[in-house]
């Protein structure tokens, strides 16, 4: 029945102008209670559908927003990813999902393109959110957006995120708590992602704390979810100086790192410790399970978008990093240090 209905039947049976029916869908005027109950009663009734191509281009406002992550297969993305549809669907807005796959460079291409299809706001994860020519074409565009998991330092900047710094600080203190004084920190370029810098420096800051030297540091090509040569990553672990402990800004990386760790030979935990950054859940269904910091990433995303939705409706929202709270999960992948002589890497 709805094909055939018209904004002029809907109209009639409100007894009221066409103009006033657009005004009441769209939002764009203020109609008595009375006026609007009207018309809200004769679109239920005749199931009327308006167009929302035809709204959208009388509105300037398409009701979709874009999400640009760097993964879609990391669990820690699609659990936030969810976070924002469930919001965005409860204020009838649809989503157009873009992956960077950890390619910095791609950033500005995919926000070109979501702008050419006129979204009205983003949920976005960038490499570097303080230098980002994606997020000054944004500005510049000024299309609102909520970065999700960046921390910039930067105080005009939207964000949602977990205290990556202390974060790494709280791990760190439980591997120092153990016994560990030799930890390597195994990471992807540190260009792809802003959010391993800050976890390094926690890391930097709770060994100097305790007067223990800086941890040495493994950058290894990460590819997205896995690193591109798993011998390769083993080949690096070879060549660092005996830690007795390896932490990784990511879950997925940690896991890998246990992997390879195991292909060489050693024991994790009785010869080496492991410990991750995100919380995914399949970090605790493996053996031994995996310690790590728990991010609460499905509320992440329903924040950002509850932002951004503020945004798009010109509601007042101060600038600046909302941070939800992280949580320690411990897990066996840790244990205390081996003693001297005994193991070791």
């Amino acid at each position: 029945m709805s094909g055939a209905v018209s904004i002029r039947m809907v109209a009639a049976r409100a007894g009221c102008s066409i103009a006033t029916v657009s005004r009441v869908i769209n939002g764009t005027a203020q109609t008595s209670d009375a006026v609007r109950e009207r018309v809200e009663e004769a679109i239920s009734a005749l199931e009327y559908r308006p167009s929302e191509i035809g709204r959208s281009l009388k509105t300037r406002k398409t009701r979709t927003i874009g999400i640009v992550v760097p993964s879609f297969t990391n669990p820690v993305f699609a659990s936030s990813i969810a976070g924002v549809e469930e919001v965005a669907r409860a204020h009838g807005r649809t989503v157009l999902l873009s992956a960077t796959e950890y390619h910095a460079e791609r950033e500005e291409e995919i926000i070109e393109t979501l702008l050419a299809k006129q979204v009205e706001g983003l949920v976005l994860t960038v490499a570097d959110a303080d230098n980002s020519r994606a997020l000054d074409r944004l500005d510049a565009a000024r299309v609102p957006y909520v970065l999700l998991y960046n921390q910039p330092a930067r105080t005009n900047r939207l964000a949602v995120s977990v205290d990556n710094i202390a974060g790494a600080k709280e791990l760190l203190g439980q591997l120092i708590a153990l016994g560990h004084s030799r930890i390597a920190f195994v990471a992807g370029r540190f260009r792809t992602s802003d959010r391993s810098l800050l976890r390094y420096q926690g890391c930097v800051e709770a060994m100097r704390e305790a007067g223990l030297p800086d941890p040495e540091v493994l950058e290894v090509d990460y590819a997205g979810d896995q690193p591109e040569e798993p011998d390769a990553l083993a080949a690096q672990l070879r060549e660092l100086r005996s830690p007795t402990a390896l932490f990784c800004p990511n879950d997925l990386l940690a896991l890998a790192v246990i992997a390879a760790s195991r292909s060489i030979g050693m024991k994790v935990p009785a010869d080496v410790s492991v410990a991750g950054f995100d919380g995914i859940s399949i970090g605790k269904m493996i053996e031994p399970s995996l310690a790590t910091i728990n991010q609460p990433t499905r509320a992440m995303g329903v924040r950002a978008m509850e932002l951004l939705q503020a945004l798009c409706q010109a509601d007042p929202v101060e600038p600046g990093v909302r941070l939800l709270q992280h949580q320690f999960r411990p897990g066996g992948s840790i244990a205390a240090a081996p003693v001297e002589g005994n193991g070791g890497t």
